[in-house]
């Protein structure tokens, strides 16, 4: 029920770039450039380079964030490059969290599969949307965007998220400020936070103070 949902939401979010030709299956032998991969020969391109199983396996979510993301970018997923569209799945046990992050080249469209997911996003203008969504709730985050999803109950919760291009980019708010070379006195200023909390996050993280 919800899967057909989901996908018709995958094909009006997407923006096809293979026009002129059906199909630019991914070729990881030939450099990346701006516009993505270079295309594969036809003669080379088989059914597999169009299915990908990853989706269906449960990341690993013994790690600081307690969940996982498996995506099904171009990177991985060689048949979506140049189609405009791309897929991942999101795993959080309880207390879960994917913080604070952006996609600078795709808007994303989120499913709840299992369990309860609070998830949000902050406009330009500083405005909160935040919603507490349940099996079969639908929600987007328009491009560049910072958002979030957060375990919202006591069991493992599972979503899969489709985006507007094939390499959405991401940052995560978190790593670009902690994870780092970037002084801890600049950090201090441009966020006014507390030095000593920011050695604790950079120790927590990997950055270096």
């Amino acid at each position: 029920m919800f899967f057909p949902i989901f996908f018709t939401f995958v094909l009006l979010l997407s923006t096809s770039n293979a026009a002129v030709q059906d199909f630019c299956v991914a070729d990881y032998k030939a450099p990346e450039g701006p516009a993505g991969y270079s295309c594969k020969k036809a003669a080379t391109v088989t059914v597999d380079d169009f299915v990908f199983s990853g989706l269906g396996v449960a990341g690993n979510t013994t790690n600081i964030i307690k969940a996982a993301v498996t995506p099904a970018f171009a990177a991985q997923f060689p048949g979506v490059n140049g189609l405009g569209i791309s897929l991942a799945r999101l795993d959080l046990a309880p207390g879960g969290v994917i913080p604070f992050h952006t996609h600078p080249g795709a808007s994303e469209v989120l499913v709840v599969t299992q369990g309860a997911i609070v998830a949000g996003f902050i406009s330009s203008a500083n405005t909160v949307y935040l919603k507490t969504l349940k099996k079969g709730d639908i929600m987007v985050f328009p491009q560049g965007l910072l958002h979030f999803q957060v375990n919202g109950g006591g069991s493992s919760a599972v979503a899969f998220v489709s985006f507007s291009s094939p390499s959405p980019g991401l940052q995560i708010l978190d790593f670009a400020l902690f994870k780092n070379d970037l002084p801890t006195s600049l950090v201090a200023s441009t966020t006014f936070l507390d030095v000593a909390q920011i050695k604790k996050l950079k120790g927590v993280l990997g950055g270096t103070n």
